[in-house]
Parts: C-alpha cells; sequence; structure tokens
C-alpha cells in the first residue's frame, strides 16, 4: 500500500491491460488536501497511491477498489471539509476555551452557593433528579442536577474530565454549539432516567452530561467510518473505545450513577450521529455559536429559577 509520503510517484500497474491490476485516478485537487485523504485511506486500510498533476495532486487507487475509495474521499470531505477523517472540523472550531471557563465558572459558583446555602435554601435537595419528583412534573431538576456535586473529590473529577471532552467535542463542533449540545443531551437522559427508575431514585452530577460528550466524539467518529467500507472492524472501533471508556470511567460500587452514565453516552452517541449527519455546525458563524452558548446558560439559569422557587427562595 503507498503512503502519504509516496507523492510524485507514479502508480503501480497504470498501464496494466489487466482490468483486475490496472490502477485508475479517482481524484484531483491540491497538495494539501490529497495528504489530508491519503492519511483517511490509510485509516480505512484502502490502498492509494499519490502523484504530480500539472501542480496539483492526483490520487490513484486499484480499479477493483476504486469506487470505495471515492466513497471515503467523499465521506471525509463532507464530515471534515478537507480529508479530516470527519473526526476534526478543518481548521479546529474556536471558542473551546471559553466554553470551558464557563463550565467550570457554573460549576464552582453552584458548589459556593450549596456550601454556603444561599438564599436559604439546600440546593441539594432542590435540585437534584427525583424521579417521583420528576414525574410530577419538576423538569428543571434535570438540568439543575447536571451543576450539582456531593463534595471536591466529586466536583473535582467532573471538572476535569468535563473541560477535557468539552474541549474535544468544542474543537469539532464550536464551543457555543458544543456545550449546548451536551447540555441538552446530558438534560435528556436525565429525564429518560426519571421515566424508567424507581420512584426512589435520586442523582446529582456533571457526569452524565461528560459521558453524554464521550457520546457525541463517538457517534461522530463512527458515522465519519460509516459506509466508507465493507469491513465492519473500522466502522465499530470508535464505538468500541467510547464503551470500553464508559466502562473504564463510568461504573464503580459507591454512589456511582451507572445507569445515568450509560444513558448519556447512548444519548450522545445519537446527538453525534446526527450532528454529522446535518453538518450544521459547519454552517455555524460566531454569532450562531455565541447564541448557542448564551442559550445553554440561559437553560441553566431558566432551570434553577425554578427550582428556587420551588424551593420557597423568592
Amino acid at each position: 500500500m503507498s503512503r502519504p509520503e509516496d507523492f510524485l510517484q507514479r502508480p503501480p500497474f497504470a498501464d496494466d491491460p489487466d482490468p483486475g491490476r490496472r490502477w485508475v485516478a479517482v481524484w484531483r485537487g491540491p497538495r494539501r488536501a490529497a495528504r489530508d485523504f491519503g492519511v483517511v485511506l490509510e485509516a480505512a486500510g484502502l490502498p492509494y497511491a499519490c502523484i504530480d498533476a500539472e501542480g496539483q495532486c492526483e490520487l490513484w487507487a486499484p480499479a477493483s477498489q476504486a469506487t470505495l475509495v471515492r466513497r471515503e474521499i467523499e465521506q471525509s470531505h463532507a464530515e471534515g471539509g478537507h480529508g479530516e477523517a470527519g473526526m476534526t472540523e478543518a481548521p479546529a472550531r474556536g471558542g473551546a476555551t471559553a466554553g470551558a471557563i464557563a463550565y467550570a465558572a457554573v460549576l464552582f459558583a453552584v458548589a459556593t452557593a450549596v456550601g454556603r446555602s444561599f438564599l436559604g435554601v439546600d440546593w441539594l435537595d432542590a435540585g437534584a433528579v427525583d424521579a417521583s419528583a420528576g414525574r410530577r412534573g419538576e423538569w428543571w431538576r434535570a438540568v439543575t442536577s447536571l451543576t450539582l456535586h456531593l463534595g471536591p473529590e466529586h466536583l473535582l473529577g467532573n471538572l476535569l474530565f468535563g473541560i477535557a471532552a468539552g474541549v474535544l467535542v468544542s474543537r469539532q463542533l464550536g464551543g457555543g454549539i458544543a456545550w449546548l449540545e451536551i447540555l441538552v443531551a446530558g438534560t435528556l437522559a436525565n429525564l429518560i432516567e426519571v421515566a424508567i427508575a424507581p420512584s426512589s431514585y435520586s442523582a446529582v452530577g456533571a457526569s452524565t452530561a461528560v459521558f453524554a460528550a464521550l457520546g457525541i466524539l463517538s457517534g461522530r467518529a463512527w458515522r465519519a467510518r460509516a459506509g466508507t467500507t465493507s469491513r465492519w472492524l473500522p466502522r465499530a472501533a470508535p464505538l468500541a473505545a467510547g464503551v470500553g471508556l464508559l466502562a473504564l470511567l463510568g461504573s464503580g460500587k459507591h454512589h456511582v450513577d451507572v445507569l445515568g452514565h450509560a444513558l448519556g453516552f447512548l444519548v450522545g452517541v445519537g446527538f453525534g450521529t446526527l450532528s454529522a449527519l446535518t453538518g450544521l455546525a459547519r454552517r455555524a458563524g460566531r454569532g450562531a455559536q455565541v447564541g448557542a452558548g448564551a442559550l445553554a446558560l440561559a437553560l441553566v439559569a431558566v432551570a434553577w429559577a425554578f427550582a428556587l422557587h420551588r424551593a420557597g427562595a423568592f
């Protein structure tokens, strides 16, 4: 198999009269894009070669696999812009730092309010996911619980993992859209859990949203591979990696909401796949990103307003 370093080399068997051995040109364009596509084809295990073509580059492939190679290139271009396997936008989207700062600020602000019983309210009791209360219509708990933690260790763990996952999603979708998608996915996972959990169920923590972020990454990675090769293993690898992280980080014996983690991951996979299919983030400008981030913060603020009102704070 040729590698990206094989530029300017003539592909093997280009003039072979045997159709089963002949290579054909499948794509032509800028050298940088050709190198990116070459990396994609390497990852997919598809043979290719690159040659110079009047200042540009051509990608060649065996005639028998030309359709697969073309499909891989088209899918990569649709997902990532310039052949980066659909795993990231090209270039990486902005807003990752701002989104991480906002996430940390919200968690620390709520932790401070909990510790000081601000407004004379037990914030844990007012904002925790509660199956019984949720079934009575207290929907806001699905949002507020994502900002609550049981202590410094719980908070620190979700802060570190959440920032890491959020930055990765932000580099693909942009900071505003990424955190809005993470928040909505985590909230939906909590609502599903309320619907199926025992009435005595209660939980807090951003980990459901953190695993939703991991699911978004896995869903987008899976979609980048889907439909590009007949082999199932390359397509399943991103999902398998996500499930592995879920098993490693999302289970335990003490105070771990395993069902919430699993639901967050599964909902995130759905959101990630959908966002990859629609490609909305690629068309979103700075204004849309700022608006999405503001909407995410507004949803948290409105949810807490409902929670504090119900608790008698005002």
